[in-house]
């Protein structure tokens, strides 16, 4: 069996982040799936899907260190190509993946007690985000 549903996020830029996780296990609840798989997609090039220990420190350690790796910089040839401040939010999206698949075990999520879904928005703009949850199995 598939079930598919789609969140909506309203982002603020860069470093914003969300926990999933709640709307995420009632999603799996709604499908009545026991045992299979959640897939979670941000649809969108410049944010990302994760886990995480959602708390304060986290929250503000993971955007920080994104940007000492990949910092904002007009040298980035999609700076240079489309001159839109973002060169760096693609980056630090794809390093970090569009999309995260958890286990769903007893009609619920797999996951352990400090792991929970983010979606973080790497772009430099407030986005209004669209992120689909599929849920596969029996």
């Amino acid at each position: 069996m598939v079930h598919q549903e789609q969140i909506s996020l309203s982002t603020k830029p860069n470093g914003d982040m969300h926990d999933l996780t709640d709307k995420v296990d009632r999603i799996v609840k709604n499908s009545g799936i026991r045992t299979g798989i959640a897939h979670i997609f941000n649809i969108g090039s410049t944010a990302a899907i994760g886990t995480i220990e959602f708390e304060p420190g986290l929250q503000k350690d993971l955007p920080e260190i994104l940007n000492k790796l990949i910092p904002p910089s007009r040298e980035y040839r999609h700076e240079q190509t489309w001159h839109d401040g973002n060169g760096h939010s693609h980056l630090q999206a794809t390093i970090l993946s569009p999309s995260l698949t958890v286990p769903v075990r007893n009609g619920r999520l797999e996951l352990g007690t400090w792991q929970q879904i983010f979606h973080l928005e790497c772009d430099v703009k407030p986005r209004q985000r669209q992120i689909i949850v599929t849920i596969y199995g029996d």
